[in-house]
């Protein structure tokens, strides 16, 4: 791997969680912590739940702010620390550099599997036609069935649902793009199709 395809480093990364309605309890979920991603590489993250997985993806999407270290992501051509970022710097990120997919489908109830895809791209400024076209070629490609594009994803199943958020994910087709358990509902084909 070169620094011409370094696309995210994190170094000394160390978040803690502290419970505050019960006394203060600190509850650490990783400690200088360190490891590098580069363009068309896939990184995994294993362990077992509770691990901290979760909460190391919403650290490098910046919704977490770690207790020490650096996350440093390339966007249009400079380095950005997320760690100190400002916020209105984080949104400029995320709107064209970095993606992230929860673990669970957050829609607006009675919008189409479709419109749910396409939503992304709709705010990024693609004309309609070519965002649904994009939209349906995703879905298609995640073995959903078009009958069911122009059913709210809330009448799904868990793995119909994942792979509308997986899907929704891919749209915009972000440099980085940061899945929490992508396939945890998926069966075997369709895991491996993700």
């Amino acid at each position: 791997m070169t620094t011409d395809t370094l696309r995210l480093s994190a170094n000394g990364l160390s978040k803690t969680f502290t419970l505050h309605i019960q006394g203060g309890v600190k509850i650490p979920v990783f400690q200088e912590l360190s490891f590098e991603a580069h363009a068309g590489r896939c990184v995994a993250l294993a362990g077992p739940s509770g691990a901290g997985k979760s909460t190391l993806l919403r650290s490098l999407y910046a919704n977490y702010l770690p207790d020490s270290g650096h996350i440093n992501i390339r966007h249009r051509g400079q380095w950005v620390d997320l760690a100190k970022a400002l916020p209105r710097e984080i949104l400029d990120l995320r709107r064209s550099t970095l993606g992230h997919v929860s673990q669970f489908l957050r829609a607006v109830p009675r919008v189409p599997a479709l419109d749910v895809v396409a939503e992304p791209l709709l705010a990024m400024g693609v004309e309609e036609g070519n965002a649904h076209k994009r939209a349906a070629s995703l879905l298609e490609r995640l073995n959903l069935p078009d009958r069911l594009w122009n059913l709210a994803p809330a009448t799904f199943s868990g793995g119909e649902q994942q792979r509308v958020n997986v899907a929704r994910g891919f749209a915009p087709g972000f440099p980085i793009l940061l899945l929490d358990e992508p396939t945890a509902s998926l069966d075997a084909r369709n895991r491996a199709v993700v």
